[in-house]
């Protein structure tokens, strides 16, 4: 008898950090820091909701099925403003509109791989993307990053078999916070291209981007589409994570066979979201820009603060969007460390064990910290615990 395909991969790693607070006191004087998720938890400006508000009660059709890939307005955004952005060509019917980008991922792995193929993931990976690829019987590769979390195409080249389908980037990188250069993203572009790969690069969090202008000139290549698939949130950009609105930019080849996907599992993306999205592409510019500020500012915090335990064996491997990824000093794996921390610091992290392959020896030396929701003063506080944390 087979496993279910949900059987073949493992618990939802956050969920089951949520459950290490059962029976653990928390107080006003010593609450929970919670570091654990990324996604913000207020809610988008009072402007969008409002916009969100008379889109429900006066657009009747935003209460039914709408297309497929979306809203032809919002796809044509996103093209004009993506083209703008990063200086090449992007037809709007090379955009497909999706129920957040774990969707936009799920389904370009549908139209492009099967049961026994293989795509390759740098580790620490993100973990739905592992999860995704278990439940479809896909083979993942992992593409081990080192201590500076960067992965490296020859590495890379060295692991593609006859089996394998796609290689995938997160930049800045979910989980370690790392932005991927320009030049490191063309060489895994050009190494797409060489082996007749599809490179997936998953830019949830570029609004958070350090860097100005473009992070990478794939677009300015006339014939990306024949080996890039591009993925976007706008959850985090404006805070619309309940909305589940994100987007996927491939080839209209591509496209044709993710319909099918998106079709049977969600038949059109949330209509409320999209019209949010949309209000909040043409008119949140500015709030936007003041939201990456505060990030970065949080980033800088980081930095800032990581002299407090450094000298007890505290190391930062990566820092950037809304994570730091951290090596720990401690003789023991992370994710009892991670436990630990919760009952004697309360602070509810993740190891690096659930962003890893099972007994990695580099996931038990590591812990992300997501500080999305977590100001300058509680980034201080943070530090202070685990300062003063023993075992």
């Amino acid at each position: 008898m087979s496993l279910p395909r949900t059987a073949t991969t493992f618990a939802p790693p956050v969920m089951e950090a949520y459950r290490w607070r059962q029976g653990v006191e928390f107080t006003d004087e010593h609450p929970l820091i919670n570091v654990s998720q990324a996604a913000p938890v207020d809610p988008p400006p009072e402007a969008l909701r409002q916009h969100i508000a008379e889109v429900a009660l006066h657009v009747p059709e935003a209460h039914l099925y709408g297309p497929v890939f979306g809203m032809s307005e919002l796809r044509a955004e996103v093209a004009a403003q993506f083209s703008a952005a990063y200086g090449g060509k992007i037809s709007d019917t090379q955009v497909a509109i999706t129920s957040g980008c774990n969707q936009a991922f799920c389904a370009a792995m549908m139209s492009l791989a099967g049961e026994g193929d293989e795509v390759i993931l740098p580790t620490p990976w993100y973990f739905n993307h592992k999860m995704w690829l278990d439940m479809q019987g896909i083979k993942t590769v992992a593409l081990s990053t080192g201590a500076d979390l960067l992965p490296d195409p020859e590495i890379a080249e060295a692991l593609i078999t006859e089996k394998t389908r796609a290689v995938v980037l997160v930049t800045p990188n979910n989980p370690g916070g790392v932005e991927y250069s320009a030049e490191l993203v063309r060489a895994f572009a050009d190494l797409a291209a060489r082996r007749d790969l599809q490179l997936i690069v998953d830019e949830t969090y570029r609004d958070f981007d350090s860097r100005t202008g473009a992070p990478h000139a794939l677009f300015e290549n006339p014939d990306w589409a024949d080996h890039l698939i591009q993925l976007y949130s706008f959850s985090k950009a404006y805070r619309l994570t309940g909305h589940r609105v994100g987007a996927m930019i491939a080839s209209e080849a591509r496209l044709s066979e993710v319909e099918k996907f998106l079709d049977t599992v969600t038949i059109c993306p949330n209509q409320l979201g999209q019209h949010a999205a949309l209000w909040g592409m043409r008119n949140l510019g500015q709030w936007l820009a003041g939201e990456r500020a505060e990030i970065l500012d949080r980033r800088a915090a980081i930095t800032d603060h990581m002299p407090l335990i450094a000298d007890q064996g505290w190391q930062v491997m990566g820092v950037g969007a809304y994570f730091a990824y951290l090596r720990h000093p401690f003789d023991m794996a992370s994710d009892d460390l991670a436990r630990a921390l919760v009952q004697k610091a309360h602070v509810l992290t993740l190891p690096g064990t659930m962003f890893n392959p099972e007994n990695s020896q580099e996931g038990r030396q590591q812990m992300r910290i997501a500080f999305a929701n977590v100001d300058r003063q509680g980034i201080e506080a943070l530090f202070h615990r685990l300062k003063s944390f023993e075992i």
